[in-house]
């Protein structure tokens, strides 16, 4: 059995993932690949929280732009966030993996309400979590409620799942001469404007020492590479 570097993770999903990289909708047979590698790395013993995006329902922000009063257009955002919780938690739930998924606004129906106590005795009992709702305060995105979430629930490091291999200078898929960060800080990433996640997931990130891995979700295994150690992608730590 395959040796893991990091026991504890949260995984940071985008809602594009759950749209198989399409830019809407919910692609199932993505969600069960995602699924089955979200089991693989379970069955090797790592604890697995999870925050997932909501933009392949709705973006909160382009609700705005379109005349959505900003605060009633991110609850709309949080909700789609809800949606996908629920559809990846079908697909686990049907591979066997004991899920739970807990939201940050109260829908008692479909979700249990977030405690941070609760959220670890779940972790702690062999069962996924997956935190949705975001915040559950308009104004803070997804990658803020990953980087909360990870510091909550003692993480010890967060799995940025993207559609690229890592971090680079440009697009790749608009530059071929754009180059592949290896390694980067958090001031570099502050500094120089770089897209991670936003200002304030990476400022909570650098003020607890919480270091992210950014990858590339796609490629099958990539969860299981990184938890074993494996050098992929791209890290952010340090000052």
């Amino acid at each position: 059995m395959a040796e893991l570097k990091f026991k504890r993770v949260l995984l940071k999903l985008t809602g594009e993932s759950m749209s198989g990289g399409k830019k809407e909708g919910l692609d199932y047979a993505a969600i069960r690949e995602i699924a089955s590698e979200i089991k693989e790395v379970r069955e090797l013993g790592a604890d697995v929280a999870i925050t997932i995006g909501g933009g392949n329902i709705l973006r909160g922000t382009a609700a705005a732009e379109a005349g959505v009063d900003r605060v009633t257009a991110d609850y709309m955002g949080m909700l789609g966030t809800v949606i996908n919780g629920l559809a990846l938690q079908s697909e686990l739930e049907k591979m066997g993996v004991a899920t739970r998924m807990l939201t940050a606004m109260n829908i008692a129906q479909v979700a249990e309400p977030f405690v941070r106590r609760r959220a670890i005795r779940h972790l702690e009992k062999g069962r996924v979590v997956i935190f949705a709702g975001g915040t559950g305060n308009p104004f803070f995105t997804t990658d803020t409620a990953a980087s909360l979430r990870a510091m909550e629930i003692g993480a010890q490091v967060i799995l940025k799942a993207t559609k690229v291999d890592g971090i680079y200078t440009a697009d790749p898929f608009k530059d071929k001469s754009a180059r592949k960060y290896t390694e980067l800080t958090f001031l570099d990433v502050l500094k120089n404007g770089i897209s991670v996640m936003d200002a304030s997931a990476i400022s909570l990130c650098m003020d607890n020492k919480m270091p992210i891995i950014v990858f590339n979700l796609f490629e099958k295994g990539n969860i299981k590479r990184v938890l074993t150690g494996e050098h992929i992608g791209t890290i952010v730590r340090g000052g």
